[in-house]
């Protein structure tokens, strides 16, 4: 059976590093948000991302609900996307004066590293019910080329004898 040491207070320098980044999170985004907003509004946020490689081309599909093209930046180069925004606060009167929302505000920015290079210059670009849809061709010594490869009996053979040779 193993011993196992006690250590009391681990546990509590671990609690004391998470609450420390969590209070230094929020003094982030209070200094980059908003003064009008909430600072439970002000939370940046990341949007979700979906990546297909169909071939020839990858598709990236951004979910980014309630903003327009004129809110996004979209910066594409060979190796990566970068999609920065903002979310904007509508303010609203309301007669007695409070509102309870779990929306995120405030500004955000994304870069997603591409698994291949991509002609930057022919990137075509949809946004439709809050989906962002990027089609982005991959360069042509990219894309996947199928070679059939002949193994003659010859190689075949000198591999195992090589293979015995080592052994």
């Amino acid at each position: 059976m193993a011993l196992i040491r006690w250590e009391p207070f681990r546990e509590m320098e671990i609690l004391r590093r998470q609450m420390d980044q969590l209070f230094s999170d929020l003094t982030a985004a209070e200094q980059r948000g908003n003064s009008d907003v909430s600072s439970s509004q002000r939370t940046t946020w990341v949007p979700a991302v979906e990546l297909h490689d169909n071939g020839s081309e990858l598709l990236l599909r951004v979910e980014i609900p309630g903003l327009e093209g004129k809110d996004l930046d979209i910066q594409v180069t060979q190796d990566a996307v970068s999609i920065a925004g903002e979310h904007r606060y509508e303010k609203r009167s309301q007669s007695n004066g409070k509102v309870h929302s779990e929306f995120r505000y405030g500004n955000f920015s994304r870069v997603i590293p591409l698994p291949c290079k991509v002609q930057n210059q022919q990137v075509k670009a949809d946004l439709k019910d809050g989906i962002l849809n990027l089609t982005l061709p991959k360069l042509e010594q990219e894309q996947n080329k199928v070679f059939k490869v002949n193994l003659g009996q010859s190689q075949a053979a000198t591999a195992i004898e090589a293979g015995n040779s080592n052994g």
